[in-house]
């Protein structure tokens, strides 16, 4: 009896010691995933000198394509950031999503005598006569994220994004061997996510990948979900999905747990939320693109000053792309904030 008891107290001990060992492990993980959140993005490295146009501070225009996304708003923070220390006014005007709200936006700054104005177009292509207005009436404008291309544009921020999905590409082909069928959440009105689409589907299907089908989330979360959801309903057996861009891998996210297939399903995409977070850290999506959204910003608002300030800026500003995976994830979280 004796010895039962003494072997059940030594069980008893060595259990409570893993399970205080388990807790401060979790206590330590959350400790420094509130550090990376709260000390924020990397700084702007630079901010434009401060000018008088005309005897005022610069006035700025920003029309984004929404305000919904963290990308969009990401953007904006870092533009305000520049903005603000450089004395720059700024001015935000949703695009909610339509070319036509983003073109009269741009009309109604330039009536209002901006000096500069930052777009990130929702169609690359039906922006430019707005642009070209603005540049007629000697207002420059910076297009950032989505690349518009015209000589009206005075400075170009961006990414590459077809080769972003090519990366993806790359790294789903490691993991699938390339083999099997991807289903994929794109945004079809988008300019930029079908670029990142076709970038992504010409590597995979060269390698011997199979794109089953595409669904149209039309960069609205909602929508995303459903277009998702339907994907995954159709196809139960698909292993692999592909996300062009914040919304369409939220709404597959939300998709994919729902429908309980986190075991048999892998997921790429573009640009991190919480959702995105806990899918890497739960391992079933494999690799996000992030983007540098605050350096979008910042790059940005430093060429529009400088444009406004009748200065040089470079025709084009890179801004590099990284690869967010489940074992780097928590060097990324201040991402979630806007």
């Amino acid at each position: 009896m004796m010895r039962r008891t003494v072997s059940a107290a030594v069980a008893l001990g060595l259990l409570l010691t893993a399970t205080t060992a388990c807790d401060v492990q979790a206590r330590k993980e959350i400790a420094a995933e509130k550090k990376a959140t709260e000390q924020g993005p990397p700084p702007p490295k630079r901010i434009a000198q401060a000018c008088k146009v005309q005897g005022h501070a610069p006035k700025i225009g920003l029309v984004p394509i929404n305000l919904q996304a963290l990308f969009f708003n990401q953007i904006n923070t870092g533009a305000k950031m520049v903005a603000a220390k450089a004395g720059a006014q700024v001015q935000v005007v949703n695009g909610n999503d339509d070319s036509s709200t983003q073109a009269n936006a741009i009309d109604d700054m330039v009536a209002g005598h901006y000096d500069a104005i930052i777009v990130d177009a929702v169609d690359t292509e039906g922006i430019k006569p707005a642009i070209r207005r603005a540049k007629d009436a000697g207002i420059p404008v910076v297009a950032v994220d989505a690349t518009v291309g015209d000589p009206a544009v005075s400075t170009q921020v961006g990414t590459a994004n077809a080769e972003g999905g090519k990366q993806l590409a790359d790294a789903l082909l490691k993991i699938s061997g390339g083999k099997g069928d991807i289903g994929v959440v794109g945004a079809l009105n988008s300019t930029i996510q079908n670029e990142r689409q076709k970038g992504f589907t010409d590597e995979v299907t060269a390698q011997g990948m199979k794109i089953k089908n595409v669904v149209d989330g039309r960069n609205i979360q909602e929508n995303a979900q459903t277009a998702a959801e339907n994907l995954l309903t159709g196809n139960p057996d698909l292993p692999y999905a592909y996300a062009t861009g914040e919304p369409a891998l939220i709404g597959l996210a939300a998709a994919v747990v729902s429908q309980q297939r986190t075991k048999n399903l892998q997921v790429v995409g573009w640009d991190l939320s919480s959702q995105a977070v806990d899918g890497l850290k739960a391992g079933w999506i494999k690799g996000v693109v992030q983007q540098n959204t605050f350096q979008f910003g910042y790059d940005a608002m430093n060429a529009a000053i400088d444009l406004a300030c009748k200065r040089p800026a470079p025709k084009d500003v890179p801004v590099p792309t990284q690869i967010v995976t489940p074992e780097n994830v928590g060097d990324y979280l201040y991402y979630l904030e806007k």
